[in-house]
């Protein structure tokens, strides 16, 4: 779901998720960041910019505030801030469906690359604005 700016990806733990101390593993928790951030992607990119512009993470900055258990439903809610030409600072919020209670924040720096090349590419501002509130960073993320 997508409401101003920001895109909502129902998550299911699956058991494979869950580590030796019954919750979530950390490493997970970042899956479900990029996967927010593919989702979002796909679902407001035409199909030509999907098929020109590839992503890479250059930077993954992430906070752990409260575990996941086997029988949560998870809520990753992510909007994207300042975006330039070459580089998009996403912001993830992951919650437990249950109480919206925050489970992990990250912030996560993207770099655009050109599918054919590989190399990092420049984006349009009609791509900017479509996805970047700038200046958001939603109660300290």
């Amino acid at each position: 779901m997508e409401t101003h700016g920001e895109f909502e990806l129902s998550i299911a733990i699956s058991p494979a998720d869950i580590d030796v101390q019954g919750r979530v593993n950390n490493v997970v928790y970042l899956r479900w960041v990029q996967d927010a951030a593919v989702a979002h992607w796909r679902t407001l990119a035409s199909k030509n910019e999907q098929e020109n512009i590839t992503w890479v993470v250059v930077r993954h900055e992430i906070d752990y505030k409260r575990s996941a258990r086997a029988e949560d439903s998870i809520i990753a809610v992510t909007w994207v801030g300042t975006a330039t030409n070459t580089t998009f600072e996403r912001f993830t919020e992951i919650l437990r469906a249950a109480d919206r209670k925050v489970l992990a924040r990250a912030r996560t720096l993207w770099c655009p690359l050109d599918a054919k090349t590989g190399r990092p590419a420049r984006v349009g501002q009609e791509v900017r604005d479509r996805f970047s509130v700038a200046g958001s960073n939603r109660d300290n993320c």
